[in-house]
């Protein structure tokens, strides 16, 4: 297949498997409100900062605990801890059942089965993100933000030119394991198999890349989108919670302005999930076509 009949290829598996969009949406979900909340936090810190003034791990507890009742606190972060834990584990559920039912879609094979994929391949997916761990921008800003607010002198500047270098050797080295997740799924090998497999298939067809700029525009965009938003349903959300704040109390108000971002978060995951979905369905195909191809490293069979 020609990377414009992939690309084609790929989006008719997105836009005619309702079961991948349903998994894309709710990691979208997920995703979005996790990278919100960390807006919102280093927002908070960055003003405190540049005040004169950094706030610490606890300040927002101590914040709420001025202002509602305990129970009330009690709910909010029992409830703050436990959506924290699905963040970071169902991400990594979806990407195992995304992968794994693009590859029967495009097989021909019965779309189902996407909890036995998400639930079996689980910890090589959680292992491969955590491997990148520092390829995240939000990971790289909270770390950014810890080293300036408990890091003394001038070298913590040094630390962070460190940490943005890391940043960049992480995407390049996440970029050449694009095939390594659909490695793991499809053929079932270990992590490390599927990295050395990825790295191959990346170094063997450079005359690919054209496609793989545009899968990385692709990207581009839906990183551009996802911006736009954790800019703008933080920026609603406190706008209608100031404005409630002159008729309800602290409580309430904190309750509603919570309810709006958090439907304006779903109704936004939903247009996400298809871009999401793309992004996994186009790695997968490529996947399944590159290895029709022999091993550029077998001369003799």
């Amino acid at each position: 297949m020609t990377p414009r009949e992939i690309i084609a290829e790929a989006w008719a598996i997105t836009k005619r498997e309702k079961p991948l969009r349903r998994w894309g949406i709710a990691s979208s979900f997920l995703e979005t409100l996790f990278a919100t909340k960390l807006l919102i936090y280093q927002a908070w810190f960055f003003v405190s900062y540049m005040q004169g003034r950094p706030i610490g791990f606890f300040d927002d507890v101590l914040w709420l605990q001025a202002r509602v009742p305990t129970a009330a606190l009690v709910a909010i972060v029992t409830v703050f801890l436990v959506l924290l834990a699905i963040e970071w584990i169902f991400p990594n559920l979806a990407r195992g059942a995304i992968i794994g039912l693009t590859a029967k879609s495009h097989r021909k094979e019965e779309v189902k089965g996407g909890l036995v994929l998400a639930i079996y391949n689980f910890f090589p997916m959680l292992g491969l993100h955590e491997l990148f761990v520092l390829a995240s921008l939000a990971n790289t800003v909270t770390i950014i933000s810890l080293i300036l607010r408990y890091i003394a002198g001038d070298f913590k500047y040094a630390m962070i030119g460190f940490v943005v270098l890391f940043w960049i050797i992480s995407n390049i080295l996440k970029f050449m394991a694009s095939f390594a997740e659909p490695a793991v799924v499809v053929k079932r090998v270990s992590i490390f198999a599927g990295l050395g497999s990825s790295f191959k298939l990346i170094l063997s067809y450079l005359n690919h890349v054209m496609f793989l700029w545009l899968l990385l525009l692709v990207i581009t965009i839906r990183v551009a989108f996802n911006a736009l938003l954790v800019l703008l349903i933080p920026t609603i959300a406190v706008g209608i919670g100031l404005l409630l704040a002159n008729v309800l109390s602290p409580l309430y108000t904190l309750l509603i302005a919570i309810g709006i971002g958090v439907l304006l978060l779903f109704i936004a995951s939903y247009f996400f999930a298809y871009l999401h979905v793309f992004k996994e369905a186009v790695w997968t195909v490529t996947y399944f076509e590159l290895k029709k191809h022999k091993d550029l490293l077998v001369i003799e069979e």
